[in-house]
């Protein structure tokens, strides 16, 4: 008895460790892309289509789905979609798609701020007990929130399994702040003492913006931002918003060894401002030209997005209002919830800017961008 037991379990184990051979070998093969294939010779045209094809096979061979935009020197060079608007596989992309920017969305959560600082509504070394008296955070400013230099626990996420009855279907931003007062947790670190990535601080940004505004983030962040930009396509969306789907909306799905899954929110896509924004590569053609000159915020107002803090010891930080900070001049941030794979890179001086959006769940999205550097030199 012991013997078949013994063989029983080899078997199991032989099996598993197969199963794991063929997932890495299948993960390996979806996630390792050909190199962009351009040379010195190639004119500005030829990149171009080197790489508007490379892209369509990427896609074709389903390491990628979504949209990019290529800029160089304020032209734009490439603004394209590859692929499908859903796990369905019906609808093709348009220009006009609007994508889950994940984490990419911090910078538009950051310029709501920024608009609520230019109307004298709220100062960035505010405290945020000013706004939200129930947390006991008095030393933390708004700029610490900006900033990821809060030293407030990264708590929310876990919320739902600790608090299942209290929050029910669905997380708000609104019942994630009171249950972080309820929990009502030291700081892992004193204010500005270090850079910590705190997505709990993006939510409690977007709390600050409704409390200021008196009115929901994904209304504040409608009438006074995208309306006057006129990005059509680019909205807060989550299961609290007033409509359950919105024109151009894709949805995220996922290949898991040739079978396409559809990914769908949770209880957890209630809450807002860490990601939420949805936004279409012809959107960002008007988003990336905002940085340059627009008439919503002034110059030094826009020059604090791109300053690299100072910490309590004297050292930099690299990350400013919703932007990773490379140097004076070049800035970007990338994002991954629920499928969504995106990434914006901008370069000032050379009036650069790459954007890449994927609704697929492709490990590729950071790779793609820095293969299609290549156009721009």
């Amino acid at each position: 008895m012991k013997l078949i037991w013994k063989i029983v379990i080899a078997v199991i184990v032989l099996s598993i460790i197969g199963f794991g051979i063929a997932v890495y070998w299948a993960y390996n093969s979806m996630t390792t892309i050909e190199p962009l294939d351009i040379i010195t010779s190639d004119s500005q045209i030829e990149k171009v289509e080197k790489a508007n094809k490379w892209l369509a096979q990427l896609q074709e061979d389903d390491k990628f789905n979504g949209a990019v935009l290529l800029v160089k020197n304020d032209s734009v060079l490439l603004k394209n979609t590859y692929g499908f608007t859903d796990a369905s596989r019906k609808e093709k992309l348009t220009n006009q798609s609007s994508f889950r920017l994940a984490s990419v969305s911090k910078q538009f959560t950051a310029l709501g701020i920024m608009l609520l600082k230019e109307q004298g509504k709220l100062s960035f070394d505010d405290s945020i007990t000013k706004f939200l008296p129930e947390l006991p955070y008095k030393n933390v400013t708004v700029r610490n929130l900006l900033h990821h230099t809060s030293g407030i626990p990264d708590v929310y996420m876990d919320f739902p399994k600790k608090y299942k009855e209290e929050i029910g279907e669905v997380l708000t931003v609104s019942k994630m702040i009171e249950l972080l007062a309820k929990e009502n947790l030291p700081l892992k670190n004193q204010p500005n003492e270090k850079h910590v990535y705190n997505n709990t601080g993006y939510v409690l940004l977007a709390g600050i913006i409704e409390k200021v505004s008196g009115k929901s983030f994904e209304d504040f962040m409608k009438v006074e931002l995208f309306d006057k930009l006129q990005m059509k396509n680019t909205r807060i969306w989550n299961l609290v918003s007033k409509t359950k789907d919105f024109s151009n909306k894709t949805a995220s799905f996922e290949n898991v060894l040739g079978e396409i899954i559809e990914l769908k929110p949770g209880v957890l896509d209630g809450v807002a401002g860490d990601g939420s924004v949805f936004s279409s590569i012809d959107d960002f053609v008007i988003w990336n030209q905002f940085w340059y000159k627009n008439a919503l915020i002034s110059e030094e107002t826009k020059k604090e997005a791109f300053t690299k803090p100072i910490l309590n010891d004297g050292s930099e930080s690299n990350y400013g209002f919703g932007w990773v900070i490379i140097n004076e001049d070049s800035h970007w941030h990338n994002g991954s919830w629920l499928g969504a794979k995106t990434i914006i890179i901008r370069n000032e001086k050379l009036k650069n800017c790459i954007v890449v959006l994927d609704n697929s769940d492709s490990w590729n999205v950071d790779t793609i961008a820095r293969e299609l550097v290549k156009v721009l030199k």
